[in-house]
């Protein structure tokens, strides 16, 4: 072997170590930027950049993450613990879902129904862009898994829908997922329906995949859907049948929580096909 020879193994080998440096930097980068912006054990403050006032009562909160590439890194069907004060100064700590997912990046946002005397209302009721919000987290049970079922129903009530949102909305934006979604989703007026037009938009967008029927205690005239509250016959004709490779999915006040779980029971849904939030 020459000089030159040498020189261009030396080159070459130079070369490939750099590729392979630089590939590994990458890669290390990649998942780095992955990682979580929130601890299970212990609170951690977020920007409100974005305050939009939805009705009378509902608003959306957008909170920033650390950096325009960070993610929540909240699991799928998870929920966060958001800390703050209630009227009289008196800490309050209560749990949210939010409506974003880790493939939204750099924020995260929430959708509040605010009461007049709920604890938690009255602060995020009195939050301004600037302010800071205490959140911990991911909390919960569920934990979903791509094609872990066939198909989901779900019984939702009020600010119920956001973790059916959160649900629904990871499956179907998942070609990969064939997961099938029925949605039957309560309320007492029109007004009160969240995130109505993103939840029309999966109807649109999901034909095949994703079904919804709203039924509301006080409808407006010439209203199409459900009136009163959801009985065991809206079930039969709006969600999966009992199987197997089924799940139902609860989430709303406790009384219409204990009426859903006594319509499953009846309609013959086993406890391993019921899960409530």
């Amino acid at each position: 072997m020459d000089f030159l020879e040498a020189k261009e193994i030396q080159v070459g080998l130079a070369v490939a170590a750099v590729v392979v440096i630089a590939t590994a930097a990458y890669l290390y980068s990649s998942k780095k930027s992955k990682v979580g912006s929130i601890d299970p054990e212990n609170f951690r403050d977020f920007k409100l950049v974005k305050k939009i006032q939805l009705s009378h009562n509902v608003a959306k909160f957008r909170f920033a993450l650390p950096t325009p590439t960070s993610v929540l890194g909240l699991p799928i069907g998870q929920h966060i613990s958001c800390r703050g004060k209630d009227s009289q100064g008196e800490e309050v700590i209560k749990p949210y879902t939010p409506t974003t997912l880790d493939t939204d990046v750099g924020y995260f946002e929430l959708v509040i129904k605010m009461y007049p005397q709920g604890r938690m209302s009255h602060h995020f009721r009195e939050m301004r862009e600037g302010d800071f919000m205490s959140v911990r987290g991911p909390k919960g049970r569920f934990r979903y898994q791509p094609g872990q079922v066939r198909a989901f129903g779900m019984l939702a009530g009020g600010s119920g829908i956001t973790p059916m949102f959160q649900v629904a909305r990871a499956i179907l934006e998942n070609p990969n997922d064939k997961t099938q979604v029925h949605l039957i989703y309560a309320n007492v007026t029109y007004d009160d329906i969240l995130l109505k037009e993103e939840i029309d938009g999966l109807a649109t967008n999901y034909p095949g995949r994703f079904h919804v029927y709203y039924v509301l205690n006080q409808p407006p005239e010439e209203w199409t859907g459900g009136v009163g509250f959801v009985s065991k016959e809206m079930i039969q004709a709006h969600c999966p049948a009992p199987a197997s490779d089924v799940k139902i999915l609860r989430c709303g006040p406790p009384p219409m929580n204990k009426a859903m779980a006594g319509h499953l029971d009846a309609l013959g849904y086993s406890s391993e096909m019921q899960f409530q939030f």
